[in-house]
């Protein structure tokens, strides 16, 4: 089976001149766990290449065991340096599509329009359709075929209002995304801060926080009953 990883190319932290891109944990945990459970993985942004890293995730507190086995991993590291292109994908191609977070999806997956027809596409053809911590932000605006938003009567869960307000964040994101998940319609759900969480509802998994980002992987393989 073949899996899409789709990152963040933002690396600007609003108008604070500070650096944001992926979430490191929320790349590389998953990564494994599709990696070991023996899927083909494909790592794709809207510019190609080597996607931004936040670099608050590269610190020594935000290090986890598989951060630091993507750190000895050559091999990953390369292909994290080469992703696709965003508008070469085919969904076709791929059984499901897994979103890491960071703070950069905000800015530019949620609007993408690449993106927006990927998630659409996979979600039309009964394919899972993954995100954690903030990437299930990118989901707000999709459609579902017949015009409706994706996460309408949903279960979903996202990176909290008060998580992003421990961080500091608030006023400085372009949008909050527990606030955009519920405009859509959708029934958000929680854990307490920096809990793990993950929901799936039908073919749609969200994950809370860096730390769900295990369990949001695992759901999504159960969907493809792995």
């Amino acid at each position: 089976m073949k899996i899409l990883m789709v990152l963040t190319s933002h690396d600007k932290l609003g108008d604070t001149g500070k650096k944001t891109g992926f979430w490191l944990e929320e790349f590389a945990a998953p990564f494994y766990v599709f990696l070991d459970a023996g899927l083909a993985i494909t790592l794709a942004s809207p510019a190609g290449g080597q996607p931004p890293l936040d670099p608050k995730s590269d610190e020594p507190d935000s290090q986890t065991e598989d951060t630091r086995r993507f750190r000895a991993d050559q091999e990953a590291k390369a292909a994290l340096a080469g992703t696709r292109k965003l508008n070469a994908i085919r969904p076709q191609d791929y059984d499901a599509v897994f979103y890491p977070g960071g703070h950069g999806p905000l800015w530019d997956l949620a609007q993408d329009p690449d993106s927006l027809a990927l998630i659409e596409q996979f979600w039309a053809a009964g394919k899972p359709v993954a995100a954690v911590c903030h990437a299930p932000g990118v989901l707000y605006r999709a459609r579902k075929p017949d015009g409706s938003p994706l996460v309408e009567g949903k279960r979903v869960t996202g990176f909290t209002n008060s998580e992003e307000e421990a961080v500091g964040l608030s006023q400085v994101v372009p949008f909050l995304v527990e606030d955009a998940l519920k405009q859509a319609g959708g029934l958000f759900e929680r854990t307490d801060d920096w809990g793990a969480f993950a929901i799936a509802d039908g073919h749609l998994v969200t994950g809370q926080n860096p730390a769900s980002s295990v369990a949001a992987a695992q759901e999504l393989l159960k969907l493809l009953k792995l």
